[in-house]
């Protein structure tokens, strides 16, 4: 039997998820078990994800971890959920791990002993309601089991650092589903439809703001189970048959029906935030115009040719075709004109300049408001978590510690 290596560093990345079918309350605040399912739309990293690098070591005396370049308290109660379903429980993990093999030897799984150094990046803000704790402990939960040689479904681990993070295990179109066991064995992510599903469908994303947050995701839900009637109707009476509705537009491609029940729960999750109490506001003046906008872009054509959604954030989040980004692109700067920098107004995917016409421009009928999105990230629907190979891809060092650069 070969002895075990002395150190082992990994490097990965992870998308971010938007939810069209929204996760909101949870009826286990420790394991993260949601009130109801969800539904979500994985993007591409080209445009938004965590990258995140692991390395177990046995010179290492303390596990540590970094997060944008700054060191933080690993002993947070989520960082460590997910440390514990890899590092601390020797059953979890002999149970998951897999045989390496070094020629024609089986090499036992590296020491449980070892201490881990955690470094993870985000190329898009942080707790500005674009799910950046999704993309967060998904790669963590990534990383984590590729470092230790971890196999299997990695919902429950993803889910106890963040719950929609679940969802970010996989690329395409994604269905958490709550489960019904005590344990939370079955509240588990599945993929509905793969990326290549919809080669059609494009995301943008208009950031009003990349502040943090008043109210968090966290605190927010926990809140809203304890004082919305409305969310409890919801949860039971509303969503299970959005679910199977929005499954089924996925599958047929019918981007019709996806974007008004895009729309329509999007609305229903705010109103739930309004129903509690004290009440919660996530979105904006920016935020409403943007609601007023699609809407009468759409009446304009006489169809839903845009769809928002909009997360516990001011964001929005827009669906469209590819034949449509042009035109609605055209829109928002008109209604909402860039103050400066105006070449790094659209980032992500290439937009071609087009004209608003004088019809659409009446049919809008709004003032412009000078820098009320800030940019535009263009993106479309992506993979799952990925593995880079390249040494150089590593966040830390040699010595366990961040470079320079990172």
């Amino acid at each position: 039997m070969a002895s075990e290596k002395h150190s082992v560093a990994v490097t990965c990345t992870a998308p971010v998820n938007i939810a069209v079918i929204k996760y909101w309350g949870k009826r286990d605040e420790k394991l993260i078990l949601p009130i109801n399912s969800s539904l979500s739309v994985t993007l591409h990293q080209d445009q938004l994800k965590t990258t995140t690098t692991a390395v177990i070591s046995k010179d290492f005396t303390e596990d540590r971890i970094w997060l944008n370049g700054q060191e933080e308290d690993i002993g947070q109660p989520r960082i460590q959920a997910c440390l514990s379903q890899m590092a601390v429980s020797p059953s979890t993990v002999r149970r998951l791990a897999r045989k390496r093999r070094s020629g024609e030897e089986d090499l036992p799984p590296l020491s449980l002993s070892y201490k881990v150094h955690i470094a993870s990046v985000n190329n898009f803000p942080t707790a500005a309601g674009l799910a950046s704790s999704a993309a967060g402990y998904a790669c963590l939960a990534y990383a984590l089991a590729r470092v230790y040689g971890v196999e299997g479904d990695l919902s429950e681990v993803a889910r106890r650092g963040s719950g929609s993070a679940c969802r970010s295990l996989y690329g395409g179109f994604v269905e958490w589903q709550m489960g019904e066991r005590a344990d939370g064995k079955d509240s588990v992510a599945r993929q509905v439809a793969p990326e290549s599903h919809w080669p059609e469908l494009r995301v943008l994303i208009l950031v009003v703001s990349a502040e943090k947050k008043l109210t968090g995701s966290t605190a927010g839900m926990q809140t809203s189970v304890e004082t919305s009637p409305l969310l409890r109707f919801r949860a039971e009476a509303v969503v299970p048959a959005r679910m199977a509705e929005m499954i089924r537009c996925v599958k047929e491609r019918n981007f019709q029906g996806f974007g008004q029940l895009t729309m329509k729960d999007s609305n229903q999750f705010h109103a739930t935030c309004l129903d509690t109490f004290p009440p919660i506001s996530y979105l904006n003046d920016t935020s409403r115009r943007i609601i007023h906008l699609v809407h009468r872009f759409n009446a304009h054509h006489g169809q839903t040719k845009v769809a928002y959604t909009f997360d516990a954030g001011p964001n929005a989040v827009i669906f469209t075709l590819d034949d449509t980004v042009a035109e609605f692109v055209a829109a928002v700067k008109h209604c909402f004109p860039p103050e400066s920098n105006k070449d790094k107004f659209l980032k992500g995917l290439p937009v071609r300049p087009a004209p608003l016409s004088d019809e659409l421009r009446a049919a809008l009928g709004m003032d412009p408001t000078p820098g009320g999105v800030k940019y535009i990230i263009a993106s479309q629907v992506g993979p799952g978590p990925q593995m880079l190979d390249q040494p150089h891809a590593h966040l830390l060092g040699p010595d366990g510690l961040p470079k320079p650069e990172a």
